[in-house]
């Protein structure tokens, strides 16, 4: 399924707050860290298969209405944690949505089969080498 950001920006909202960490005087002042919270149940993007995908996969980042919460505060600009976490929410769908091929099982080739007895049979020979041979000395 693809989707891009501006598809997910109107079932999305944001809270600011003031932030902690680096900043100086100003961090006091400006309210810079963004909480961002996506609505994927109203969204029209996702299907029903996808929204179940998404609401097990997403479990721990979602808060008790249902919605997915990303958070950042890394930066000292509003504005650029606000693309921190549209950029996050996306990462964190894409992954959350992609399905992984399954594993098909292979049967080693019988070259490599002798191989691993060749040198095995070599590596006993050469201990069985090391041994005294000699009980008196």
């Amino acid at each position: 399924m693809e989707f891009s950001i501006q598809d997910l920006l109107p079932n999305i909202t944001f809270k600011t707050s003031r932030s902690g960490g680096k900043g100086g005087q100003n961090v006091n002042k400006v309210a810079s860290k963004a909480e961002l919270n996506f609505d994927f149940e109203a969204s029209n993007v996702f299907d029903s298969v996808e929204k179940e995908r998404l609401k097990q996969k997403l479990a721990n980042r979602m808060t008790a209405e249902g919605l997915i919460q990303v958070i950042s505060e890394e930066e000292r600009s509003q504005y650029l944690n606000k693309e921190r976490t549209l950029q996050k929410l996306y990462l964190h769908l894409k992954n959350a949505l992609y399905i992984h091929k399954a594993r098909k099982a292979t049967k080693p080739k019988k070259s490599s089969i002798e191989k691993r007895l060749k040198n095995k049979q070599l590596h006993a020979v050469k201990k069985i080498n090391r041994k005294n041979s000699d009980p008196d000395s």
